[in-house]
């Protein structure tokens, strides 16, 4: 049940709302992730959630931690006409399936976040080529605002379609902005060396994800060139205002859940009191956690939890910056960044549903 008090300016309520949510392909990491967190909103309710393959089964008999919160819930095939009824549809689904979805559940006044990468570059042919595929809803890519609330949040209140940012690059723009957006780092020669746990993966059966292959291991991948590089750059550009020269290097490390993105931006000005300005960037946003200086936050700190810690570096004073980000992958990094979008868009406190702390040990 939908119930509007006090109209805003984006046509939705603050006070008493509560908002009706559908969620596509919900069977993987982020699927749950999004109804473990929504589960604890007091202002949201998941009327439908899909998948083909497990159509017919309760979430609560897939997922037993959400026993007891969503004793009705189960999976259903997606329909157009069931969904477009929703308030907001999240697409917890691999990239080409928000592609044939999305313009119809526009159409119907339901706005989209998709935390998948369908929306998040703005060259279709730039997307065609890094994810083997034309694009499927180019038409779309205009409107599509890329959901990094640190960045576009005012954008973010008007949007129909979101584009949630991928874990990789939440973690690395974050670290990187404040000193390109200063005019400090020589933007040619950025470095974001970053390890990600095996959720990263998604939950699909793979023989790299098992135990015995991931555990008690660590390697890169992707060096030639990862999918998020050119999500990466393209918000680093905007940050730089100017092209960028960026070398990313991902790995996979033997933990479930976390980012630990290591970067390099080399400056010319070495007087500026960078923990004053990377204090002042952040200060007021509710997730971004600047810690205090000479801090080495871990993954463990972020378990669980919608924050990015960050540390900023200048090893011997020299003029070599190091910045040390971390995040949850499955929270800042993929479901967690999505509720947060979904609460700036319905005019309501950001923190709703995010405000618990991490979990530890």
């Amino acid at each position: 049940m939908r119930l509007y008090h006090r109209q805003l300016s984006n046509g939705f309520c603050k006070g008493h709302v509560m908002i009706k949510v559908g969620i596509v392909g919900g069977t993987g990491y982020t699927g749950v992730e999004l109804l473990r967190l929504l589960a604890q909103h007091p202002q949201a309710e998941v009327a439908v959630i899909t998948s083909r393959s497990e159509a017919g089964l309760r979430v609560d008999e897939m997922y037993p931690n959400l026993r007891g919160h969503y004793p009705e819930l189960a999976f259903s095939v997606p329909d157009v006409a069931t969904l477009g009824a929703c308030d907001v549809v999240f697409f917890a689904t691999p990239h080409g399936v928000a592609h044939a979805l999305a313009g119809e559940l526009l159409a119907a006044g339901t706005r989209v976040i998709d935390l998948s990468a369908d929306f998040r570059l703005q060259d279709a042919e730039e997307w065609a080529k890094w994810y083997g595929q034309p694009h499927g809803a180019p038409e779309l890519l205009s409107e599509a605002v890329y959901g990094l609330p640190e960045v576009n949040r005012e954008a973010i209140k008007t949007a129909r379609l979101i584009a949630v940012p991928g874990c990789y690059p939440t973690a690395a723009q974050l670290g990187l902005i404040p000193l390109l957006e200063a005019g400090l780092a020589d933007a040619s020669s950025l470095i974001a060396d970053c390890k990600s746990g095996v959720s990263g993966a998604g939950r699909g059966a793979s023989v790299a994800s098992l135990f015995c292959e991931a555990g008690e291991s660590m390697k890169a991948y992707s060096v030639k060139g990862h999918r998020h590089l050119p999500e990466i750059r393209q918000g680093l550009r905007l940050a730089a205002g100017g092209e960028v020269g960026l070398t990313f290097v991902p790995h996979l490390t033997p933990m479930i859940r976390g980012i630990h993105a290591t970067l390099y931006a080399r400056v010319a000005d070495t007087s500026v009191d960078l923990q004053a300005l990377f204090e002042k960037r952040y200060a007021g946003e509710p997730f971004v956690d600047v810690m205090p200086a000479g801090s080495h936050p871990e993954t463990r700190s972020v378990r669980g939890g919608n924050v990015c810690r960050i540390a900023v570096h200048r090893p011997q004073g020299g003029d070599l910056v190091v910045v040390l980000s971390v995040i949850d992958n499955l929270v800042k990094g993929a479901s967690g960044q999505a509720v947060q979008n979904m609460n700036i868009l319905f005019g309501l406190d950001e923190r709703l549903g995010l405000s618990h702390a991490a979990l530890l040990p």
